[in-house]
């Protein structure tokens, strides 16, 4: 059973964390790009990359120390969920890190111009 997390129900070490994104895109997308990062205090559960299909989603998951990053060929329109379970491994107090999303392959919005005498 998941229970959220809160300054009153603090973690030991052994417990369980699951790590939910929710990621909302308005138009299909291709070649995206999602880095999460972890808290220094908690380590993966499952430690191997590989493709994963995940809520209708299929992409590559390469966990890393400090990050998982999550490789995605086709996001379609809509909200999607990634989940990940982790270890707490010590104790104390830790921040989490940041996520950021973004496409890998942006089209360029100029033209690009042949270098001169070429």
């Amino acid at each position: 059973m998941l229970e959220p997390l809160t300054a009153a129900t603090p973690l030991r070490v052994g417990d369980v964390l699951v790590v939910r994104l929710v990621l909302r895109a308005d138009r299909d997308l291709e070649y995206v790009h999602l880095k999460d990062q972890r808290a220094a205090g908690l380590e993966l559960i499952a430690q191997t990359s590989g493709y994963r299909y995940q809520s209708g989603l299929g992409y590559y998951e390469s966990p890393r120390d400090a990050a998982t990053n999550f490789f995605i060929s086709y996001f379609p329109k809509g909200t999607h969920t990634f989940e990940y379970r982790l270890r707490a491994a010590q104790s104390g107090n830790f921040s989490g890190g940041l996520s950021q999303l973004q496409c890998l392959y942006a089209r360029s919005l100029r033209p690009i111009r042949p270098a001169p005498g070429c």
